[in-house]
């Protein structure tokens, strides 16, 4: 082992040890492959840009920043080939199965975008790919069911006795199959969790958001923003806009959760603001947890943020302060979804409005000519049918 994979006492290896010899094969790809091998970050980079379509613009929002009184920036990774940022990690992960030999891809997915990132992947490298998905986000997101399954992915929809049948429940699936196909197949993750190498692994993959806004701000305004702003589940957008700033401390940096119906009801997914230390799904972090240690049901309107633990590197820039994590409501984020929507013509997901939602609410702590960027994670055209009766 090179790396215990630790972010403080955050992180590690907690499985089976059925699991441990695929995960010792993944950290040697990991410092072999992704961190040396030119040829790998050759080709990467090249699908990233002519593939998936990087850079992204970084955009101002000159409505949104006049009704504010500040300058507004829009990282938009919602104009990335499948409409989020997962395509970055998907490419990466994607590329490094077929350099290890795999046959078969597995993924889980919530909000349905890291399954068809995961699906596009495949079927370009012509990897067979198979998607775990929860009863209730495969009802919520039928879009992006229909575009993996046009992608060639076949779909298992999980419904478990104990669970909702959500992203929690996906991930369980997902890594029994992975147990039992471990020489054939890559679980490709599709965010900053689960055990090492894969916290490290995703966030690399991730960290050319952040690298793209400092450049580009530097370009725009020839200094840095006093702040990032990105909505956190897993938390792997969040990292990838944080990560190139996190030595620069004049940059605040603030990850916003899902409050839900509100932070003071079991309807939330607010893992660090309500967590506690604790495994989920091979990792110590911040998870929700009952007394007993078991693992609590969440909740947000948003399918990509309903989840009960958060990536162990979040935990830890929480724990040391240099993340500062608030929450935004469901009724926050569909004000700002709306906002969005009607003021720049820019309709994000669900799970970036919850940024969006930050900023209209917490702008009074800024002052006129700061620079604020939000991480426009993903587009809205999958949570549309979810947003139709609020315009009824």
């Amino acid at each position: 082992m090179k790396s215990s994979g630790k972010f403080g006492k955050y992180g590690g290896m907690f499985v089976p040890e059925a699991l441990m010899p695929a995960l010792e094969d993944l950290e040697k790809a990991y410092f072999g492959i992704v961190k040396k091998n030119r040829k790998f970050k050759e080709e990467l980079n090249q699908l990233l840009k002519d593939y998936a379509g990087r850079p992204t613009p970084l955009y101002f929002a000159k409505n949104l920043s006049k009704k504010l009184g500040i300058k507004i920036y829009l990282k938009r990774e919602d104009l990335l080939h499948g409409g989020a940022h997962k395509a970055n990690n998907a490419l990466g992960q994607g590329l490094l199965a077929k350099y290890m030999g795999k046959t078969r891809m597995i993924a889980e997915t919530g909000a349905g975008q890291h399954g068809f990132a995961t699906a596009m992947v495949g079927a370009l490298l012509n990897i067979g790919t198979e998607i775990y998905m929860g009863v209730e986000d495969i009802e919520r997101q039928k879009m992006n069911v229909l575009k993996m399954k046009a992608c060639g992915a076949k779909i298992h929809p999980v419904e478990v006795r104990r669970g909702v049948g959500t992203l929690k429940d996906a991930i369980n699936e997902a890594l029994r199959d992975w147990i039992t196909n471990i020489k054939t197949t890559y679980y490709l993750i599709g965010s900053v969790v689960g055990p090492h190498p894969y916290p490290s692994l995703v966030r690399d993959f991730q960290k050319v958001i952040g690298q793209e806004i400092k450049k580009q701000i530097l370009a725009k305004e020839g200094r840095l923003p006093q702040a990032i702003v990105a909505c956190v589940g897993g938390g792997s957008n969040a990292l990838g806009a944080f990560y190139s700033f996190i030595q620069n401390p004049e940059v605040s940096l603030v990850g916003v959760e899902a409050a839900g119906k509100g932070l003071n009801t079991p309807k939330h997914s607010a893992t660090i603001s309500r967590g506690s230390d604790g495994i989920l799904h091979g990792s110590l972090s911040k998870i929700l947890q009952t007394k007993d240690g078991q693992i609590k049901e969440v909740y947000s309107i948003a399918a990509g943020l309903d989840y009960p633990g958060v990536g162990p590197q979040h935990s830890f820039l929480a724990e040391i302060k240099r993340v500062a994590y608030a929450a935004a409501t469901d009724r926050e984020a569909i004000e700002a979804f709306k906002t969005l929507s009607e003021i720049e013509g820019i309709i994000p997901a669900l799970e970036s409005a919850h940024a969006v939602a930050y900023i209209l609410k917490e702008a009074k702590k800024y002052k006129k000519g700061d620079i604020v960027v939000i991480n426009l994670s993903g587009r809205g055209d999958k949570d549309l049918e979810t947003m139709e009766r609020f315009y009824e």
